[in-house]
């Protein structure tokens, strides 16, 4: 059986840009969920958003948008703009584990407040039709917390839930709870999809045979650290395609002038770059050595240079 991949939504890198651009040079991802759209408070759309989900700018990939929000207006104010756009499903993050948002009540910091979660859900399926998937941690501070939330999650018509099989507190600390991972497909009448520490076509294999009921497994971090990731996975291979380099090379040179164009700026686009090559070094023979080239370059002809370098010395 073919598994079904998605691509785990992560702030600061799966936006459009990168999305299409990894559809073109790897391909494997059957869906991938936009970063979040977060409100705070005001019903007004950011153009980043608006920009990330605009159908003229997703036309080769499935694309699934995801909200953000502790607030049922918020939330069937972004309904409403997604399904003016076309779309028919709404994801909700109740899985960011970062400080500035847990401290606000959203993200993981919400799994321990089911009612509210329940007034939420309530009012978004009485009030539309659109159809509601969840993005999920087990629990911020420990992972039995989402299992107080699943009868509430039971009584709705919930298209999936997404389960990344750590606590919010974790960060990404610290290796994933497949135990209580397990205890999620016992305790939900839902369809999960599970999420976490999909580095490498072994580790796949290893969680496939630990959840035969699991089909779709979302990734994340490692489709970044290797793109090839997902493809090999969908080919049952360990073997990287010949001109593994090359590609790798053309799809960071397609993505540095998407982002050097939208940017304003040589300080702004390096730090893009840095982000993405803090995880694109761990493919690399040399990852610290590779990162620290990376750090080091002062100027957008240093970078190049630097990365020119990187490339050649794998080839």
């Amino acid at each position: 059986m073919t598994p079904t991949l998605l691509s785990s939504p992560l702030q600061g890198f799966t936006d459009f840009r990168f999305r299409n651009a990894f559809q073109k040079y790897f391909g494997g991802i059957d869906t991938f969920y936009s970063p979040y759209i977060r409100l705070d408070g005001k019903l007004i759309i950011k153009n980043s958003y608006q920009r990330d989900i605009q159908l003229e700018n997703n036309t080769t990939i499935e694309v699934i948008p995801q909200i953000m929000t502790n607030d049922a207006d918020e939330f069937l104010f972004v309904v409403k703009y997604i399904q003016e756009l076309g779309y028919k499903e709404l994801n909700w993050n109740l899985g960011c584990p970062y400080p500035m948002v847990i401290n606000k009540g959203l993200g993981s910091g919400l799994i321990c407040q089911p009612s509210k979660i329940d007034h939420i859900l309530n009012r978004v399926h009485n009030e539309t039709d659109v159809v509601v998937s969840m993005k999920m941690r087990m629990g911020y501070e420990n992972p039995e917390e989402i299992l107080d939330v699943f009868p509430i999650l039971d009584k709705y018509p919930l298209k999936n839930i997404a389960i990344h099989a750590r606590i919010g507190k974790q960060l990404y600390k610290g290796g994933v709870n497949l135990d209580a991972f397990q205890r999620c497909t016992e305790n939900t009448k839902h369809k999960l999809y599970y999420n976490g520490d999909i580095t490498s076509v072994e580790k796949f294999k290893e969680l496939q045979e630990r959840f035969p009921s699991i089909d779709h497994f979302m990734i994340g971090r490692g489709l970044i650290a290797d793109p090839f990731l997902p493809s090999m996975i969908k080919n049952n291979t360990t073997n990287y395609p010949k001109n593994r380099w090359q590609i790798f090379n053309e799809f960071h040179d397609a993505i540095f002038h998407e982002y050097d164009a939208a940017l304003s700026g040589p300080t702004p686009i390096k730090m893009k770059m840095l982000g993405f090559w803090e995880y694109f070094s761990t493919s690399f023979n040399n990852p610290q050595k590779t990162f620290k080239k990376i750090k080091k370059a002062t100027n957008p002809r240093s970078y190049q240079e630097a990365v020119k370098e990187i490339f050649s010395n794998e080839k």
